[in-house]
């Protein structure tokens, strides 16, 4: 269903809030603290089956959740738009005289992009 830990993490990062109380506990247990569907079975006092139900189900609506939106899509090009201005910008600023305005004006752009924190 989800191809890596990564998407998976961006995912539940950007909807994990929208997903029903239970999804979003045992999605979090399982994937961030790391507890076997044993653990979190014996804790919620239901079978491990139940747990990978709602784990699957958690997993299915953060898919749908992005097909439908396609945010984590766009913040991912985004930040890719980004990093491309950022290293425009720091080639750019090797290219010109020291102490000008133009030096001033890629410092400060640069400033912005470390500010925004993509």
């Amino acid at each position: 269903m989800i191809d890596s830990i990564y998407q998976r993490s961006l995912l539940f990062d950007f909807f994990g809030d929208l997903l029903p109380e239970k999804q979003y506990k045992y999605f979090d247990l399982y994937y961030n603290e790391n507890l076997s569907l044993r653990e979190i079975a014996e804790s919620a006092g239901i079978t491990r089956q139940g747990v990978h139900y709602y784990i699957l189900r958690a997993e299915k609506s953060l898919v749908m959740m992005e097909e439908k939106t396609g945010v984590v899509e766009k913040w991912l090009d985004n930040r890719t738009q980004l990093e491309h201005i950022k290293s425009v910008a720091n080639e750019l600023s090797e290219s010109i005289e020291p102490d000008t305005k133009s030096e001033m004006l890629i410092n400060k752009l640069l400033g912005l992009l470390e500010e925004i924190n993509y």
